[in-house]
């Protein structure tokens, strides 16, 4: 079963940037679309971007666009998150997740967290002064 891992993240100033990392051991991530996810306390969990595992499409949600950055690297078996700019409201812990190209496509990624199989422990962000 695929184990996700997270890390990067943290506590920064507002403005600051964090770059978080989701990676897998045992299996190439190159086949399946990764998202990330966040959930702030006493809030729904919240779709932030994703990247389909061709790298060819991305998507984010209106609140981090501009400011956020989802890529992959498949020699480190590796996708980021880079986040410029935070914002206290960004304060959460942040979560990568997983899909199989073949469910869902390898142009193919979304927000919703039911399309998403495989889900990593999570990893605190907090932005404040």
């Amino acid at each position: 079963q695929l184990q996700l891992v997270e890390s990067g993240g943290g506590l920064v100033q507002p403005g600051g940037s964090l770059r978080l990392s989701c990676t897998a051991s045992k299996f190439s991530l190159d086949y399946y679309a990764i998202g990330w996810f966040r959930q702030a306390p006493g809030k729904e969990r919240e779709g932030v971007s994703c990247i389909s595992s061709s790298g060819g499409t991305t998507n984010y949600a209106d609140s981090v666009k501009g400011r956020f950055t989802v890529s992959r690297d498949n020699a480190e078996n590796t996708v980021y998150l880079q986040m410029n700019g935070l914002k206290p409201e960004d304060t959460a812990v942040y979560y990568c997740a997983a899909v199989m190209a073949i469910v869902i496509g390898t142009e193919a990624c979304g927000l919703w967290g039911g399309d998403f199989s495989s889900w990593g422990q999570g990893t605190q962000v907090t932005v404040s002064s």
